[in-house]
């Protein structure tokens, strides 16, 4: 799936969300650098909007890298990164079940948008959490901007009904690929809710979690501490 929808996976997000993913991406960016990292790794990072965001944002000296596993995704954010940011971070091919990294290595942990792709029903998410938090130094923090679940049972509804008959119609339709677009707009729908991902991560073993809701709650910035 995600070495078919590259070439129109920027353009959907932002008409899926209304622009509102450029919004939140930043805000993570800012809490990533909150922490005055020296290194950061944006896991699953797609074509790198969030490492981008990070360089943009930073001052002084530090070290991105973006891994993922969609070698078409890393092309494009190499050429985005190149056009957009004068030091442009590393973007490597690799699995988030075997980071190719030592232990301990990053202060910092991002992840847009991608982490229900590993903890949604997926066999890998253990294995792929305890891979964070080898890479993260003691003290790092694992930044996770994510779609989430309102509270309120009234913006819920509305939230799954615009899902279904918004983002699935309007992804098939710009991609081409139905089934791409059925499981997002499905694992969506049937997602964590922020209670559930807190204990998801202080189960593998991260010390505390915090939450910050975006948009009513249709979306989230969690920071689990090492």
């Amino acid at each position: 799936m995600f070495t078919a929808v590259p070439p129109s996976y920027d353009l959907i997000n932002h008409v899926i969300t209304l622009g509102m993913d450029r919004n939140w991406r930043r805000a993570a960016a800012r809490t990533c650098l909150a922490f005055t990292p020296q290194r950061i790794l944006d896991l699953a990072c797609g074509t790198g909007d969030l490492s981008i965001a990070i360089s943009r944002q930073a001052k002084g000296k530090l070290e991105i890298i973006g891994l993922d596993y969609s070698e078409p995704m890393l092309e494009i954010a190499r050429k985005k990164a190149a056009r957009l940011v004068a030091n442009s971070p590393d973007f490597v091919l690799g699995d988030a079940t075997r980071l190719p990294f030592p232990e301990e290595n990053f202060d910092i942990v991002g992840i847009s948008f991608a982490f229900r792709n590993l903890t949604y029903h997926n066999p890998i998410t253990q294995t792929a959490l305890e891979e964070v938090l080898r890479v993260l130094a003691p003290g790092g923090r694992f930044v996770i901007v994510e779609s989430s679940q309102p509270s309120s049972q009234f913006i819920r509804w509305f939230f799954r009904l615009y899902l279904r008959g918004f983002v699935f119609n309007i992804g098939y339709l710009l991609s081409g690929n139905r089934s791409a677009y059925e499981y997002l707009a499905e694992s969506m729908v049937r997602f964590y809710t922020p209670a559930e991902v807190r204990e998801l991560l202080i189960g593998v073993g991260f010390k505390s979690v915090s939450y910050c809701p975006l948009f009513f709650g249709a979306a989230g910035i969690h920071v689990a501490v090492k």
